[in-house]
């Protein structure tokens, strides 16, 4: 039993069969984005070990196709067994472990990219400065104490807390509160109109805010802005109703036991221990055109820490390494094109790649030499 197993998955019937696969999940994939958009075509079939089909009329779902995990961990699993079952010892053969070492390092560090990197944006306006950057997709509760003139202290809560009827506490809020509704997704409007429903909550701007849930968003420009009702209750007993939006411009004030708050749905945010400062933003066009040219960033980097203090320039194609993170020129503020948005790419694997095709290359050359030297030498012996 155990013998027909290491068969099976030492086989190059199902090396053939996985690649066939591979072909057919990238072609539907990609076609796939033209109804669910870039980013939930890659959850659905490129980031997930199952396609799942949803069956009329239910909301079950079934397994129909296998997914990007499953098809390359079952590549490695041959790889490795294949390469247990025939490979040979010998200086001539070396070339071919150099082979499978960087193929499994490409399958290994396409799926470490997928679970460890991370994309956030940081948008910035002239003269002014910004040390975080913001996720495209996840959002956050967040609470500022902002008593203290000189030091806010912030609590931020994952938006993936927040289900309905969950009670959240933490020592540092001078209250405790309860998840009444949260939608994903929202529409929000300041009067009434068809489908939406009044908020029954506090707000700081005085004004009626009416809401209702929507679907989530697969289209590639568009995404989800949440919104959240929470049912506060301070130590004194006292509950009160407090609405928050993604939609909304403002963060919610108000004052608790004593402690002046900001509450806002943001963005989450990803901290950095240094400054960049917008200097000035090129938008370079074709002369005589609206045809884009270049778009550049002049920034200042301000890392205290280290007594850094210089300026450089992002453009398009170069981007800025800096403390393992990459900042890519990504778009501007189309209203004045004062303001830059710069891509932050953490991905600590970014290396594996370039080292996998390294070790690719290495082992097709030793190959190739090794067949050549062989040959060569066959041949100058046969002449003598």
């Amino acid at each position: 039993m155990l013998t027909r197993l290491y068969n099976f998955f030492s086989s190059v019937k199902l090396a053939v069969v996985l690649l066939a696969l591979g072909l057919i999940l990238v072609f539907w994939g990609t076609l796939a984005q033209v109804k669910l958009g870039l980013y939930q075509a890659q959850h659905e079939f490129f980031r997930s070990w199952f396609i799942f089909a949803q069956l009329p009329g239910t909301e079950a779902r079934i397994p129909i196709f296998p997914g990007s995990y499953l098809v390359g961990g079952m590549l490695l699993l041959n790889l490795f067994a294949a390469h247990l079952r025939y490979y040979r010892k010998g200086w001539k053969y070396f070339g071919i472990a150099l082979l499978h070492i960087g193929v499994v390092l490409l399958l290994f560090g396409q799926f470490a990219t997928d679970v460890l990197s991370v994309e956030s944006y940081m948008k910035i306006r002239e003269g002014s400065a910004s040390n975080y950057s913001e996720s495209n997709g996840r959002w956050e509760l967040a609470i500022v104490d902002t008593t203290d003139e000189k030091e806010d202290k912030v609590v931020a809560i994952p938006a993936s807390l927040l289900v309905n009827g969950t009670a959240i506490e933490n020592p540092e809020l001078p209250f405790k509160f309860r998840v009444v509704t949260y939608h994903l997704n929202s529409s929000l409007a300041g009067k009434q109109a068809p489908g939406l429903e009044p908020v029954q909550a506090e707000n700081s701007a005085g004004v009626p805010i009416f809401w209702r849930g929507l679907p989530k968003e697969t289209r590639m420009n568009l995404r989800d802005i949440p919104s959240v009702l929470i049912e506060m209750t301070a130590a004194d007993g006292v509950a009160r109703k407090i609405m928050l939006s993604g939609h909304l411009a403002r963060p919610q004030t108000l004052t608790v036991g004593g402690r002046d708050l900001k509450m806002d749905l943001r963005p989450e945010r990803y901290y950095k221990p240094y400054f960049l400062q917008l200097v000035d933003f090129r938008f370079d066009r074709y002369p005589g055109t609206e045809i884009p040219k270049n778009y550049s960033s002049r920034v200042r980097l301000v890392h205290a820490e280290k007594g850094e203090d210089r300026e450089l320039t992002i453009r398009m194609n170069e981007p800025l390494r800096y403390e393992g993170k990459t900042f890519f020129q990504s778009s501007f503020d189309e209203v004045d094109e004062k303001g830059t948005v710069l891509q932050v790419v953490d991905n600590p694997s970014w290396l594996t790649p370039y080292f996998a095709c390294a070790l690719v290359a290495l082992g097709m050359s030793w190959q190739f030499l090794a067949h050549l030297i062989g040959f060569a030498t066959k041949r100058k012996n046969a002449s003598v």
